[in-house]
């Protein structure tokens, strides 16, 4: 595990997006599959990418598919899909047949069959799991990473690489990513910004496996933390 701290979360965002860049420019012949999270933080680093990386971006080797989903319609609020394509996807030359929904507004228990069959057929195969490029994640003020929860660690070690669960605090369905396609990927990236985020960012990386953002930090193949000096101000 590695982290990499910087002055804001802008620069924090800006760094990782031409991370990301850089991977698919190195190896021009690949096609690179990257799941991303949503809410408040990605929303920052998918506005930057658009308004300044978008020219340099190379779309047609890009496959998008997402770590959770909220049970919902595209069009709602709560959508990540919605979040992401509202600020980013909406305006790049990125095939259509690239970007892989998750159907939030589909029954859910069927829906995570249908999205992980896709995953097995679209993305090389090891460990028992499908294998991303990059799994972009997150991590809550509580230690909860996509849509598993403290309570539900069940999730880290579930074989199915996506599955529908439900969110202890509001009783709300998810579709969500489980631990070993997290834990396997090429490489896993924290996101991490903002004062309120320090604690957990502390917890990641001075104690145990309390949390599941904790569990995938220190036992990914491959695991960066990208964060502000604001969520590393209690380090």
């Amino acid at each position: 595990m590695k982290i990499s701290i910087y002055p804001s979360a802008v620069a924090t965002a800006r760094v990782l997006i031409l991370r990301l860049i850089t991977l698919m420019t190195e190896e021009p012949t690949r096609i690179f599959h990257i799941a991303v999270s949503g809410g408040s933080t990605p929303a920052l680093l998918f506005d930057l990418w658009a308004n300044e990386y978008k020219n340099i971006t190379p779309w047609e080797r890009l496959h998008i598919y997402w770590v959770d989903e909220m049970c919902v319609p595209a069009t709602h609020s709560e959508s990540n899909f919605g979040l992401t394509h509202s600020l980013l996807l909406h305006d790049t030359t990125m095939p259509a047949e690239h970007i892989h929904r998750i159907d939030g507004e589909n029954n859910p228990v069927k829906e995570a069959i249908r999205y992980s069959g896709l995953v097995r057929k679209q993305l090389p195969f090891a460990y028992g799991v499908p294998i991303f490029d990059v799994v972009l994640l997150g991590a809550a003020t509580d230690g909860h990473l996509a849509s598993i929860h403290c309570g539900q660690e069940a999730l880290l070690s579930e074989p199915f690489p996506y599955v529908s669960t439900v969110n202890p605090d509001n009783g709300k369905r998810c579709i969500t990513m489980t631990g070993k396609v997290m834990l396997y990927a090429e490489r896993t990236f924290f996101f991490i910004t903002g004062k309120a985020k320090a604690p957990i960012v502390a917890d990641i990386m001075k104690q145990g496996d309390l949390t599941p953002a904790a569990f995938v930090a220190h036992h990914g193949k491959n695991v960066e933390l990208f964060v502000d000096k604001l969520a590393a101000s209690m380090l």
